[in-house]
């Protein structure tokens, strides 16, 4: 397995995954974002090549801030759903967050809109900021040169905005489990993989 860089928002890199088995597949498809993915060259014989890429774990889309050009979104994250619960996600954020300190960028954002997600990017380093979205997602951001500062109070208080919530049965559940808890430590730069840029063209 490996973490490749696609390509930066300019490059227009795009990717084709199964609706079936990644969330947010369709977003993915759009030019207007950089993207980078976790990736097993082993191809997944159960789907066919030509229609989607087989052979990616997980996926990130991320963009330049509209008006602080030294601040990248990540704008959307998905993994596989037969590789969840792996630390795929967090590990590939993090791989984004060393190639956007490398490119300059002093910061890095993020919104989520479930618990899981929240722990997520917890594990990649980053922290909530105490603000949210107008469509209710938390806002979590990071330097990218270190792991946000981690504070227990705040990290509580951002699951409390999900405990208000109409939850499902296995987010109230992984809420209860995290009541008291500290932020879980932050995810170490990913081992595999080395890194390098993609081709923006190479048929992902």
């Amino acid at each position: 397995m490996e973490f490749v860089l696609l390509g930066w928002p300019a490059d227009g890199p795009t990717l084709r995954l199964d609706y079936r088995r990644f969330a947010y597949a369709g977003k993915f498809v759009m030019s207007n974002t950089g993207k980078a993915v976790a990736s097993d060259r082993t191809a997944d014989a159960s789907v066919p090549s030509e229609e989607y890429e087989s052979d990616v774990l997980a996926a990130v889309a991320f963009n330049e801030d509209r008006t602080d050009e030294g601040t990248l979104w990540l704008r959307y994250v998905t993994v596989r759903d037969d590789r969840k619960g792996e630390n795929l996600g967090p590990e590939l954020c993090a791989f984004v967050v060393a190639r956007a300190a490398e490119r300059g960028y002093d910061r890095l954002r993020i919104a989520v809109n479930n618990p899981f997600a929240y722990e997520a990017l917890y594990e990649a380093g980053f922290a909530w900021t105490g603000a949210t979205t107008g469509i209710a997602e938390l806002v979590l951001e990071r330097p990218a040169d270190a792991p946000a500062d981690r504070e227990t109070d705040r990290y509580q208080r951002g699951l409390d905005e999900f405990r208000e919530r109409d939850l499902s049965a296995a987010e109230s559940s992984f809420l209860d489990d995290r009541r008291g808890s500290a932020p879980p430590a932050p995810v170490e730069r990913a081992a595999f993989g080395d890194g390098r840029d993609g081709d923006a063209n190479a048929g992902y």
